[in-house]
């Protein structure tokens, strides 16, 4: 378990966490002033702002007529057509889809990782690409996943990436991989991830109208360890963004691509 120094003349300390970071260099940048460190709970990459068609990976390439269209097919569940659709679009590029992605997420993350402040805990959102993860993390940067830390005298527990769903983003793994992964971490005082517990009200995105993936293993876990809080994003606009499960705090931390502004835990 790694060790983090307590703020500065040893009085109180102060975290700032965010999450689904999505392209926001900019305050980004800033999101770590008048904190003894920042945690990031994922989801850096911005593929394609549901907002704002213009922005992301896939209108760079496709333009915003094509962004427009595969968001109506999502955004109606018609997962089967959208992918079929983004299928067409590929083939009509010269080059391999996997190396054109990787090209434009790494121009992302080297914007990104340098706007980091020291020291950053982060792991990653569903979005991200954990093997480039090591070649973009500074010195000052700890990338955790089913792993612990201590920070300030509390123990901090990361886990990253999401569940599979029909959207098929590139860090989704299976319900038993995220499970072991939860269970490696074990009891601490703050249990970071990037999904929500499974709970209804967590889970349901009010804008999007749909219920995301969350986590019955990450659920069981907060009832049987009962760590102080539980941080999570990955839900854009949820229908609850805090509540009490047993003992423990559960808070969606914030859409930082749209909100800009870090939540703070201090002790």
């Amino acid at each position: 378990m790694g060790m983090a120094p307590t703020s500065a003349g040893g009085g109180r300390t102060r975290i700032h966490v965010i999450s689904d970071v999505h392209g926001n260099a900019r305050d980004l940048a800033r999101a770590g002033e008048g904190a003894d460190a920042l945690i990031c709970l994922g989801d850096l990459i911005l593929y394609l702002d549901y907002a704002d068609h213009s922005r992301g990976i896939f209108p760079e390439l496709f333009g915003v007529e094509n962004a427009d269209r595969i968001v109506e097919l999502r955004t109606a569940r018609r997962f089967a057509e959208a992918h079929e659709f983004g299928a067409r679009l590929w083939a009509s590029l010269d080059g391999d889809r996997a190396t054109i992605i990787e090209e434009a997420v790494r121009k992302q993350y080297a914007e990104l990782f340098a706007a980091f402040p020291a020291p950053t805990y982060a792991t990653y959102g569903n979005v991200d690409m954990p093997h480039l993860w090591k070649e973009y993390a500074r010195e000052g940067t700890t990338v955790l996943d089913g792993e612990r830390v201590e920070i300030g005298g509390r123990v901090f527990g990361f886990v990253g990436g999401g569940l599979r769903t029909p959207m098929r983003t590139p860090y989704e793994i299976s319900d038993e991989e995220y499970a072991a992964k939860i269970e490696a971490v074990g009891e601490v005082d703050v249990l970071c991830t990037h999904i929500p517990p499974e709970v209804p009200e967590l889970v349901y995105d009010t804008v999007a109208r749909r219920f995301e993936r969350g986590s019955r293993a990450l659920l069981d876990a907060i009832r049987r360890t009962r760590p102080r809080y539980a941080l999570f994003g990955h839900v854009h606009q949820p229908l609850v963004r805090r509540m009490r499960i047993g003992a423990t705090e559960c808070v969606n931390v914030g859409h930082f691509a749209r909100a800009g502004r870090p939540w703070a835990l201090e002790w």
